[in-house]
C-alpha cells in the first residue's frame, strides 16, 4: 500500500511538470451514492439528496456555468445586472400587479430576501439560492423548483424593471467602489495582457449599466442560460423520488439550444520576464505586496483520480508549515512584515491557471524587506524541504479535522452539500461521501512521505512566470520600490546563501504540576432549558446543557460581572488593547507559537477577554478534547505569559497598520458618529500610531490579573455532546481548583451615555468616488423584556422590508439600507435603532426624507399585515431551526444568567400574538422620546 501511494503521488508530481499520462492510470474517485446525478435530454444536470439534519428544510439551487468572462466589452456588467434582473419579474412570479414576484412570495413562507434567497456572479458562474425553505407540504416544494424553473428560462426582463435595476447596480457599484477595486481593475490588464480576465470583474462599468440597450440584456439571456450549462441541486428533507419526477416533469419543457455558443474557458499565457504591477490610491490604507508563481491548473477532467486527492493533501500540508513558519517571524521583536502568507490556488482571477502565491503587508519603510523575507522563506523551503517534526504536526491537524468531519458526517447542514455539488458541476470538483474520502485520506497521510511534500514544494519555484502586484496608498513623500528594484529582489533571493529552518519544540506538559482539585459541592437538575447546574467548592458555578446535535462540538462560555468598567478612564488605552495584548505572551511555559504547536491534533481553544461590564471567557472542543480546553481554561485564569519580543513585534506592526486609516473616508464618519454619539466621553476614543507607546504591557497584565483573581463569581456553560459523568472530574480539577477569594462586586456605570435630543451633522469629504453615507440613530428608554426583545426585532425587520420597497426598488436609490435595532438591560435600561445606507450624493436629501417619512409613517399607522406576517413567518422558521444548534443555546444561557431573561420559553406565544397595533404603539414609544442623531458624509461635488 505504502508504494501504491507513493506512485499515486509521482503521478501528480509528473503533472506539475507536464507529464499528464500516468495519472490517467490512476484509480478514480466513487461519486457518494447518497447523492442522485442525473441529467435531462436538453442537458439540464441535477443534483438531489435527502438530508435530515434540519428537519423540514431543504435547499433549492440553481448553478449556471456562466459569468462575466463571457461578456463582450461592450456587455460589460450585463451578466451580474442579469443576476438582479432575476428577482425582478419572471414568467409565473411577475411581481407588482400581476401577482406576487419571487421576493414576495417567499417572503410569504418565511425566506427572508438577502439571508435565505439570493445569488451571486463571478467570473466563471451565476449561483442563485433559495435557502432553508419550510418544506412542511408540496405547494411550497412546486414553487421552489417553479422558481428555480423561470431563472432558468423565464425571466420577463421589462423595460420598467431593467430601467429600474440601473440605479440599484449603480448604487452598488458606489458602495463596492473601494480602493481595491480601483487597484484591480488597473492592475489586471498588466497581469492577464492578451487575455479575457484582463477586463471581467463582474460589476462592470458604468457607461455600460447605464445606457446597454434593453435587447443586449435578453439576448445574452437567450445566449448563455441554457440548460446544457445548469445544473438544479435540491438538498433537504426530501423525498429524492418525488423530486427527480417533479424536475424531470418540470423542465423539460426547457428547450435544448440548437447550434449554441461555445462554453469557452479562456487561456492565460507564461510569461519569461517577471510581470511587476505597481498601484496606488488615495484611500488605500495599507501596503500589500502579492507574489504570484504561476503553473499549469490541474484539468477538471482528472479531478476525479486519487492522485488529485493526493495533490490537495499535499498543498495543504505546505500551506500549514510555511505559514507556521511566517507566523513565527512575525512575532519575532522586528518583525519584517505587518503579515505574511502563502496558499495555492487559482492565479488571481484566473480559472485556467494556478499560481504558488504569497502575500504580505508591510510597513512604509520596509516594503524591501518585507518582499525579500517572504521570498526568502519560499526559497528556503523550496531548498531545504521541511523538518519530520513540522510535517508530524501539520499532519496530525488535517487528520484531526478529518476525523471531526467524520464524525460529523450525520449532522451536515445542507448548505456544505451543496458547495460540494456547486463545485462538482462547475469544476468537477470530487464528491465522495464522507466515509470514502475519511477512508481515502487515512491512507494517503500516513503513507505520504515528507520527500514527496517536498518536491511539490521545490517545482514551486522558477524563475520564469512570476507576477508581483504592489498595491499601496498614494502619499505625498512615500516611495516605493521601483521595478526594476523589485525585479532585482527576486532575481537577489535566489542568489543568496541560505541555511536550513530549524523546528524548536516542547514534549512539556501545559501543566507541569496540577493543582488541587476542588470538590462539587451541589448538583441540581433544572427546568430552564434542560441543564443541570454544579457548584463547586471554590464557588464557582458549572451549567450544562447535553445536546446530540453535532457530534464532536462542545462549547464553553465563562463569565463574571465587572470587567473594565472597574477600571479608571485614565487607563483607556490599555482598556482599549488589552484583549490583543493578553494573548500575545501564550499561556504558563508556552509562547503563543509554541502554545499552538503544543496543541497540534488537538481540537480545543479557550480564550479570555475583559469587556464593558463582565470579564470572561469563551471555548470550544471535540469531546475527546474536553481535558485540554479546560486546561487553557485554567491557565488562562491562573497563569497568563509575558513575552517582551512578542509585544514589541505587535506594536510595530499596530503602528504600521494605523499609520494611513485616515486615508480611509469612513474614518472621518465613524469619528463623526462615535462623537454625535458619545461626544469627548474618555472612553470613546479611536487608537491612533501615536499612542501605541502609551500602552503598558506589564499595567495590563496586572490589570487582567485582579479581574481574573477571584472565580468564585463566575459561571461556566458548557452546551454539546458533553458526558457529565465523565467530565465531572474534570471540572473539579481544573475548574475547582481556580483561584477564590469570594469578594462581592459587580460593575459600574461607566457614564457612557448616548447623547439626548436632535442632533444632525452634515459634512462634506472629498473621495474618490462621489458617495454619500447617511447614519441615523434613535435611542431612548425601554424596559428590557423578552417580549420588547421580540418586538425590537420584528419592528427593525419590517422597517428593513419598506426600505427594501421605497428606497431600493422604487426609488432605485442605494442598494441597500441597513436598520439594526437593539435593546440593552445594563447599565440602564435603554433602545438603540440605527439606519445605515450609501447613495448618490444628488439623492441624500430625498431618501433621507423618505427613511424619516417612514419612521412617522410606522409611529402614526403601525405595520401593514403584510409585512408583520412576513416577519413572523420568518421568526418562527428561523425559531425552529435554532433549536438545534448549540450556539443558539449557549447564547440563550448566557442571556439568562447575565440578565435574568428568558428569551426562549414561550417565544412562538409571544410572536404570535403581536399585533400591528402593538407594534404601533411601541414604534410610538420609542420614537416619540425625540432623541435623533444623523450623521452624514457626502462628497463636496455633487453635480
Amino acid at each position: 500500500m505504502k508504494h501504491l501511494f507513493k506512485s499515486l503521488f509521482a503521478a501528480a508530481l509528473l503533472f506539475c511538470a507536464g507529464m499528464t499520462f500516468a495519472q490517467q492510470q490512476m484509480p478514480s474517485i466513487p461519486v457518494d451514492k447518497n447523492v442522485r446525478v442525473g441529467k435531462l435530454e436538453n442537458g439540464l444536470t441535477y443534483y438531489i439528496r435527502k438530508n435530515t439534519t434540519t428537519e423540514k428544510r431543504a435547499d433549492f439551487f440553481i448553478a449556471q456555468k456562466v459569468g462575466s468572462i463571457l461578456e463582450e466589452p461592450q456587455q460589460r456588467g450585463l451578466a451580474h445586472f442579469l443576476e438582479h434582473m432575476a428577482f425582478n419579474g419572471t414568467k409565473n412570479f411577475p411581481g407588482t400587479e400581476k401577482g406576487l414576484g419571487v421576493k414576495e412570495w417567499c417572503e410569504t413562507v418565511g425566506i427572508k430576501f438577502g439571508t435565505n434567497l439570493n445569488a451571486y456572479t463571478s467570473m466563471e458562474e451565476t449561483v442563485y439560492n433559495i435557502s432553508n425553505a419550510p418544506v412542511t407540504r408540496d405547494g411550497i416544494i412546486d414553487s421552489c423548483l417553479l422558481i428555480l424553473h423561470d431563472w432558468s428560462n423565464d425571466l420577463l426582463l421589462t423595460d420598467k424593471e431593467i430601467d429600474k435595476e440601473r440605479g440599484v447596480i449603480h448604487e452598488e457599484w458606489r458602495s463596492r467602489s473601494s480602493s481595491w477595486l480601483r487597484l484591480m481593475e488597473k492592475a489586471l490588464p498588466v497581469m492577464f495582457a492578451g487575455s479575457k480576465y484582463s477586463d471581467c470583474l463582474p460589476i462592470g462599468t458604468m457607461e455600460v449599466i447605464d445606457n446597454f440597450k434593453y435587447k443586449s440584456l435578453r439576448d445574452y439571456y437567450e445566449k448563455w442560460y441554457r440548460p446544457d450549462l445548469q445544473a438544479i441541486i435540491v438538498v433537504g428533507d426530501v423525498d429524492v423520488d418525488a423530486i427527480e419526477a417533479k424536475i424531470k416533469r418540470l423542465f423539460a419543457d426547457v428547450p435544448k439550444p440548437v447550434n449554441p455558443a461555445k462554453r469557452i474557458y479562456y487561456p492565460v499565457e507564461n510569461n519569461k520576464e517577471p510581470i511587476v504591477v505597481i498601484g496606488k490610491d488615495k484611500e488605500q490604507t495599507n501596503i500589500e505586496v502579492t507574489v504570484f508563481n504561476k503553473h499549469e491548473a490541474f484539468p477538471d477532467s482528472l479531478k476525479n483520480s486519487i492522485a488529485y486527492m493526493a495533490l490537495l493533501y499535499a498543498k495543504n500540508m505546505i500551506g500549514s508549515m510555511l505559514n507556521t513558519r511566517l507566523e513565527e517571524l512575525k512575532q519575532s521583536a522586528t518583525p519584517p512584515f505587518i503579515e505574511a502568507y502563502t496558499y495555492d490556488g487559482n492565479f488571481s482571477i484566473a480559472k485556467t491557471k494556478d499560481a504558488f502565491t504569497g502575500v504580505t503587508d508591510c510597513k512604509e519603510d520596509g516594503v524591501e524587506t518585507a518582499l525579500s523575507t517572504l521570498l526568502r522563506e519560499i526559497e528556503r523551503a523550496g531548498r531545504f524541504g521541511f523538518t519530520e517534526s513540522e510535517y508530524a504536526r501539520a499532519k496530525a491537524e488535517f487528520l484531526t479535522e478529518m476525523e471531526s468531519e467524520y464524525n460529523e458526517r450525520n449532522k451536515k447542514k445542507n448548505n456544505e452539500y451543496i458547495r460540494q455539488y456547486v463545485s462538482n458541476f462547475t469544476e468537477n470538483e470530487p464528491i465522495p461521501s464522507i466515509e470514502d474520502e475519511y477512508s481515502l485520506m487515512n491512507q494517503i497521510a500516513p503513507n505520504m512521505p515528507l520527500s514527496a511534500i517536498n518536491d511539490l514544494m521545490k517545482s514551486y519555484l522558477s524563475d520564469s512566470n512570476q507576477v508581483v502586484t504592489l498595491f499601496g496608498p498614494d502619499k505625498e513623500g512615500l516611495v516605493y520600490p521601483s521595478k526594476e528594484q523589485i525585479i532585482n529582489i527576486l532575481k537577489n533571493v535566489k542568489k543568496e546563501e541560505l541555511t536550513a529552518y530549524v523546528d524548536k519544540v516542547s514534549n512539556e506538559p501545559l501543566i507541569p504540576v496540577m493543582p488541587k482539585p476542588g470538590k462539587i459541592v451541589s448538583t441540581k437538575e433544572n427546568t430552564i432549558y434542560g441543564t443541570t447546574t454544579l457548584k463547586l467548592s471554590n464557588g464557582v458555578k458549572v451549567v450544562v446543557k447535553k445536546t446530540d446535535f453535532k457530534a464532536d462540538e462542545i462549547n464553553m462560555k465563562g463569565f463574571s460581572l465587572g470587567g473594565n468598567s472597574l477600571m479608571p478612564d485614565s487607563e483607556i488605552i490599555n482598556i482599549s488593547t488589552m484583549n490583543d495584548v493578553i494573548h500575545l505572551g501564550g499561556l504558563g511555559n508556552f509562547s503563543e507559537l509554541n502554545l499552538q504547536k503544543a496543541l497540534a491534533g488537538k481540537k480545543a481553544s479557550a480564550s479570555s477577554y475583559v469587556s464593558t461590564n463582565v470579564e470572561g471567557i469563551k471555548g470550544s472542543c471535540t469531546p475527546k478534547d474536553l481535558e485540554t480546553m479546560l486546561q487553557l481554561t485554567y491557565l488562562s485564569f491562573t497563569a497568563p505569559r509575558m513575552d517582551a519580543d512578542a509585544f514589541a513585534s505587535y506594536k510595530t506592526r499596530t503602528k504600521a497598520t494605523l499609520l494611513n486609516q485616515e486615508a480611509n473616508p469612513m474614518t472621518a464618519f465613524s469619528d463623526s458618529v462615535t462623537y454625535a454619539l458619545y461626544g469627548k466621553h474618555p472612553r470613546a476614543i479611536r487608537l491612533k500610531t501615536d499612542m501605541i507607546d502609551q500602552i503598558d504591557y506589564q499595567k495590563i497584565i496586572a490589570l487582567y490579573k485582579e479581574r481574573f483573581k477571584d472565580a468564585s463569581d463566575f459561571t461556566f456553560m458548557f452546551v454539546g455532546n458533553i458526558d457529565l459523568n465523565k467530565a465531572k472530574p474534570l471540572f473539579e480539577q481544573y475548574l475547582g481548583s481556580l483561584p477564590s477569594i469570594n469578594r462581592k462586586e459587580t460593575f459600574k456605570d461607566t457614564k457612557m451615555d448616548i447623547r439626548k435630543g436632535q442632533y444632525t451633522n452634515v459634512f462634506p469629504k472629498k473621495q474618490e468616488t462621489p458617495k454619500a453615507t447617511v447614519f441615523a440613530l434613535y435611542n431612548g428608554k425601554c424596559k428590557y423584556t423578552a417580549e420588547n426583545d421580540i418586538k425590537m426585532s420584528i419592528l427593525s425587520q419590517i422597517m428593513s422590508i419598506v426600505y427594501t420597497e421605497k428606497v431600493r426598488e422604487e426609488e432605485g436609490g442605494t442598494y441597500g439600507v441597513s436598520v439594526y435595532g437593539n435593546l440593552k438591560k445594563y447599565p440602564k435600561e435603554e433602545f438603540t435603532l440605527e439606519i445605515f445606507f450609501n447613495t448618490d450624493p444628488a439623492k441624500k436629501d430625498k431618501l433621507t426624507k423618505i427613511i424619516f417619512n417612514e419612521i412617522d409613517n410606522i409611529s402614526q399607522n403601525g405595520p401593514s399585515e403584510v409585512n408583520l406576517a412576513k416577519v413572523k413567518e420568518y421568526m418562527l422558521k428561523k425559531y425552529k431551526e435554532n433549536l438545534k444548534e448549540n450556539t443558539y443555546w449557549l447564547n440563550n444561557l448566557d442571556e439568562y444568567f447575565y440578565t435574568g431573561v428568558d428569551i426562549y420559553t414561550n417565544y412562538e406565544a409571544m410572536v404570535n400574538k403581536i399585533t400591528a397595533k402593538d407594534l404601533q404603539m411601541f414604534a410610538k414609544e420609542l420614537f416619540g422620546q425625540k432623541n435623533q442623531i444623523e450623521v452624514t458624509m457626502t462628497s463636496p461635488d455633487t453635480k
